[in-house]
């Protein structure tokens, strides 16, 4: 196979600011929907949640496709596509408010979660681009694209608002219309760097990696690839840390209004909590790298329970900022590893479609937690419901001990071509 030239630093570096324009993009959608539905259902507060489980949706549902289509068409006309999807979303929900469609409006949050489940694959395309000792830190470095959107997201609001009503428009489409501009940048950004496709430069290092390169065609079946003790730790990283965090963090907010803490209070504490969700990717990316994808693994899993523990014993704001904080830095620690992980089973041939598989279990996780964080919290309260979190925390890190108890292969281990 010839040799490709190219930038890893280009190539990731491009995937994160693609990853910090959908961050901030998100930022905007889920800060307004839910103002905009109420608003649109005739101030029903009922339809409050409805707009982000419907972006829920469409992301987990979207996810396999994407991934398979990626297989096939390769990473950047890939994700381009995602990013079209979110630009004709945005065109839609910003239709909807012009109509005052609660149903358009709605089809448009459909669809911008669709994008959304395309996107967030950009991960697996750093590690695409990366030899096997360097995926974790590449990850990471996407996933830390979600610290732009916190950061930014909230003062584009106010931007937006004020470019609408300059044009004539409402100040409520204005939100929309810069995330199809974010989207559409998101476009450009991809066909202009993204070269060459993170697909066909995994396909020159899979090649330089065994004795004899494998069938590029080959693709495993899925329970010959869950057969693999590596792939049922990434998925149960990646799912059961996400789990953790959205429960927790859902009713969070919740528990601190009703012990009379204000806006400022509950800002500062999900601030913290975002800050150990992103801020220190590329430390968990060199620690993934350095220490070993499990014993990542095993770390977030144990600052999570910590969290899951801690979480009712304070109600104070730095105390639960703390927690939330921890919480945050557990879901990213399972999260990059996990990645990682799952990444170092798959074969280039098959990577796109399992991918994908998984992103739907983590996004489907993500729903179920924040679901079910409502109900639990309701009939148990905030302790028991955080307490009660715990088997989800730890799960990874006991799934780990057995799985050396019973003497499965779960380092990284170099494809050969007999596998």
């Amino acid at each position: 196979m010839q040799k490709l030239n190219y930038s890893q630093n280009r190539i990731v570096f491009t995937l994160l600011a693609s990853q910090s324009l959908l961050s901030a993009s998100l930022i905007l959608t889920f800060t307004v929907a839910s103002i905009e539905v109420v608003r649109l259902a005739g101030e029903n507060s009922q339809w409050t949640g409805v707009p982000s489980t419907l972006a829920l949706l469409g992301a987990a549902l979207a996810a396999i496709p994407a991934g398979r289509l990626m297989d096939s068409i390769g990473r950047r006309l890939g994700l381009s596509i995602g990013h079209l999807l979110g630009a004709f979303g945005a065109g839609v929900t910003a239709w909807g408010v012009l109509q005052s469609s609660l149903w358009i409006f709605l089809a448009g949050m459909f669809l911008l979660g669709a994008a959304r489940g395309t996107v967030d694959l950009g991960r697996y395309a750093a590690a695409d681009s990366s030899p096997r000792e360097k995926r974790g830190r590449a990850i990471s470095l996407v996933v830390l694209g979600g610290t732009f959107g916190s950061i930014t997201g909230p003062s584009l609001l106010v931007f937006a608002g004020g470019m609408a009503l300059r044009f004539g428009l409402p100040e409520e489409v204005g939100s929309w219309i810069v995330v199809g501009v974010i989207f559409t940048l998101g476009i450009l950004l991809l066909q202009l760097f993204l070269h060459p496709d993170p697909r066909d430069i995994a396909r020159q290092l899979a090649s330089e990696e065994v004795e004899r390169p494998i069938s590029e065609t080959e693709v495993r079946s899925w329970q010959t690839i869950f057969s693999d003790a590596r792939t049922k730790l990434a998925i149960a990283a990646m799912v059961f840390s996400q789990l953790a965090m959205t429960i927790v963090m859902t009713i969070t907010p919740v528990h601190m209004h009703q012990h009379d803490h204000g806006i400022g209070d509950i800002s500062l504490v999900i601030m913290a909590h975002t800050l150990g969700m992103f801020g220190f990717s590329f430390f968990t990316g060199w620690i993934t790298d350095k220490l070993g994808r499990q014993r990542t693994i095993l770390i977030g899993a144990l600052i999570s329970t910590v969290a899951c523990a801690t979480a009712p014993l304070s109600l104070a704001v730095p105390g639960l900022a703390i927690t939330l904080f921890l919480l945050g830095l557990g879901w990213n620690f399972g999260f990059v590893a996990g990645s990682a992980l799952l990444d170092d089973v798959l074969r280039t041939s098959e990577k796109g479609r399992y991918q994908g598989s998984v992103d739907t279990l983590v996004k489907l996780a993500s729903g179920a937690g924040s679901l079910g964080s409502g109900l639990l919290f309701a009939s148990a309260g905030f302790a028991l419901t955080s307490w009660g979190t715990i088997i989800a925390a730890i799960f990874p890190a006991l799934l780990l001990l057995m799985l050396g108890m019973m003497g499965s292969q779960i380092e990284p281990a170099v494809e050969t071509a007999s596998s």
